[in-house]
């Protein structure tokens, strides 16, 4: 049978009415007149596809980066989460269960580490690494890990340098898969990171502030590193979390023409209740008080995340694909917004959502979601 959302305002100003068949997206058009049970009016709200966060934590296993995937996912705003680690080839069956469950769509970065995040420094051995633990995972598990993960700063890596990295993009391109890379505290410098990034793959935290080894490096000028991978077909990942995002570096990039490909939030427990990161929707509202567009910002977590990862029927309103959505309104409001060094800005305009559409259910979330920080 086919349904009709009527009244959806897109972030192009468009009003269209959405038609619906089987949880797929039958057609867009600008009225569908009386000829279909209607669904929802969507009067007075926005509707884009739904919301795809590309960096949170959303295996409940190992603290401090864990949470619930429903509670930092669709209860939010957010209808597909991509795990960035958490678990290695020893857990992901467990992960796999867990993710099974939700309600919102979980996929996974495979950390390279077979012990996930059970540790923090899981790259100073690399004993942890093994290729054929993580093509055995890939193999039984090729829909739900859509990549690898490999956590690049000094904390993590130990003495092993830049090894680590060196067999995650060897294994990457053999498997065929995204390889996701977080950037922090040196060692190693972003220069020798980047040189050894291919197309496709993901520079996360793209906008920290760590110096000396953040992505404004001699005298202020962006790498040439950086301009080339970004050439090769890199993505910018924003990948915000606890110590991850600056707003001077934002505004510096934006300036310069350095700009995100993905919006992110390194969400997990910690960060979501206590800051600085909240939720989605605050993440976005950072860039919107930057000056970037409301359709830069959504695209950014909806079309271009879905072509990073290969999901062709999430991230659009193309005739087929999955109809899920994420329902917002963009509120006239004061609100202090804190970056991971504790930098603030005023902003007087809020984005909130107010419903997704997932599973062929209309989900409001005043029951779940908290806009207070």
């Amino acid at each position: 049978m086919i349904q009709v959302i009527k009244n959806a305002l897109l972030t192009n100003g468009q009003k269209v009415d959405i038609l619906i068949e089987n949880s797929r997206i039958k057609d867009i058009v600008a009225n569908a007149g009386g000829f279909y049970p209607v669904l929802l009016d969507a009067e007075g709200m926005y509707a884009s596809p739904g919301w795809i966060d590309l960096h949170t934590h959303a295996f409940p296993k190992y603290k401090p980066y864990c949470a619930s995937p429903d509670k930092i996912g669709y209860q939010t705003g957010v209808t597909t989460v991509v795990d960035a680690g958490s678990s290695g080839a020893n857990t992901i069956e467990e992960f796999y269960q867990i993710a099974k469950k939700a309600r919102t769509r979980v996929l996974a970065f495979l950390n390279i580490s077979r012990i996930g995040l059970e540790r923090i420094d899981e790259l100073a051995n690399l004993d942890e690494v093994s290729w054929d633990a993580i093509n055995n995972a890939v193999n039984a598990y090729p829909s739900f890990i859509i990549g690898l993960k490999a956590r690049m700063s000094a904390s993590v890596i130990g003495d092993s340098g830049l090894k680590p990295l060196q067999l995650a993009a060897r294994y990457s391109t053999t498997l065929n898969k995204p390889l996701m890379v977080h950037i922090g505290s040196a060692p190693p410098m972003l220069h020798e990171i980047l040189s050894l990034l291919n197309k496709g793959d993901i520079l996360t935290h793209c906008y920290h502030g760590k110096s000396p080894n953040h992505i404004f490096q001699n005298n202020g000028e962006v790498e040439a590193a950086l301009a080339e991978a970004v050439r090769r077909g890199v993505y910018l990942d924003v990948g915000h979390g606890k110590s991850s995002f600056s707003f001077p570096i934002a505004k510096k990039a934006k300036e310069a023409g350095v700009h995100f490909d993905t919006i992110s939030t390194d969400i997990y427990e910690e960060n979501q209740i206590n800051g600085p990161v909240y939720n989605m929707a605050d993440t976005l509202t950072k860039f919107l008080t930057l000056g970037y567009s409301l359709e830069t910002i959504i695209r950014a977590v909806t079309e271009t995340p879905a072509y990073v990862l290969n999901q062709p029927e999430l991230g659009n309103f193309n005739r087929g694909s999955c109809a899920e959505f994420t329902f917002f309104t963009v509120e006239n409001e004061t609100k202090i917004l804190i970056d991971s060094l504790g930098n603030e800005i005023i902003t007087n305009q809020v984005i909130k959502p107010q419903a997704v559409f997932l599973g062929g259910e209309y989900i409001e979330l005043e029951k779940h979601y908290s806009y207070e920080v």
